[in-house]
């Protein structure tokens, strides 16, 4: 029995990373995936990777800081299935930047895509998902939480947010049986850690890790799989860390 059959699951930040990941094993456990990503061209091209290999999904541009593009999706999926299971709420930016060099705009931007997406997500997810009495809402955090990080408060801040917001409403929907939980990645070998991370910080993260070796997109994916499953239905306001053992607690 595939973890996931049948599910309707939306996943935004699903072009690349850990997003795409997810989008690759959920396929494989049967999900019926609604991908977003504010790269609608790589979006699509993940959409149809997954088609050509027979999984059902579909892409849209969308900009999660902006609720009018997170309309078409969603309805979208109600619309031809008349259901919604599972939303992973992936999507971020984390730009570094010092914080006395940071304006109030850089600050503002990060907390409407890190952090504000979510309450616009849920505010189109719940309705349906409150209505058949079932559901599962994972948001995508990070380790960074629990140990802070410089050049990234901005950033920091919105992912702690995240877990409190999730603990918060799984209070509210545990009434509905919607499942609402948080997983906290390490550093994961992605195509934005290319960009935004020095290699040696990334080998001393390593070399502090219970585990020495690198992390990548499928790890986060695993959890993500179990807490959108069956597995986890005892779970709910929970954050799981996926670090390879950086932080123990």
């Amino acid at each position: 029995m595939k973890l996931v059959d049948g599910k309707v699951t939306v996943i935004t930040g699903a072009a690349l990373g850990i997003g795409a990941g997810i989008a690759d094993m959920f396929a494989e456990q049967g999900a019926i995936l609604y991908l977003l990503d504010i790269d609608g061209a790589k979006c699509e091209e993940k959409a149809a990777e997954l088609r050509s290999k027979g999984y059902p999904a579909k892409a849209f541009r969308a900009d999660v800081s902006d609720p009018a593009q997170l309309r078409e999706p969603f309805e979208t999926a109600l619309k031809d299935h008349g259901r919604l299971e599972v939303v992973i709420n992936n999507a971020g930016i984390y730009p570094r930047r010092a914080f006395m060099d940071m304006t109030e705009a850089e600050w503002d931007q990060m907390q409407d895509v890190n952090l504000k997406s979510l309450f616009h997500i849920c505010k189109l997810a719940l309705p349906p998902m409150m209505a058949q009495r079932s559901g599962k809402i994972v948001n995508i955090s990070s380790v960074t939480f629990f140990k802070g990080m410089a050049l990234l408060s901005h950033y920091v801040a919105t992912k702690g947010g995240m877990i409190g917001f999730s603990r918060s409403l799984a209070r509210e929907m545990g009434p509905y049986n919607i499942h609402i939980n948080t997983v906290t990645p390490g550093a994961i070998k992605t195509e934005g850690e290319v960009v935004h991370a020095d290699p040696a910080a990334i080998a001393e993260i390593q070399r502090r890790q219970c585990l020495d070796r690198r992390l990548y997109p499928a790890d986060i994916a695993g959890v993500c799989l179990f807490l959108s499953s069956a597995l986890s239905d005892g779970m709910t306001g929970q954050t799981l860390n996926v670090d390879g053992g950086l932080i123990l607690y």
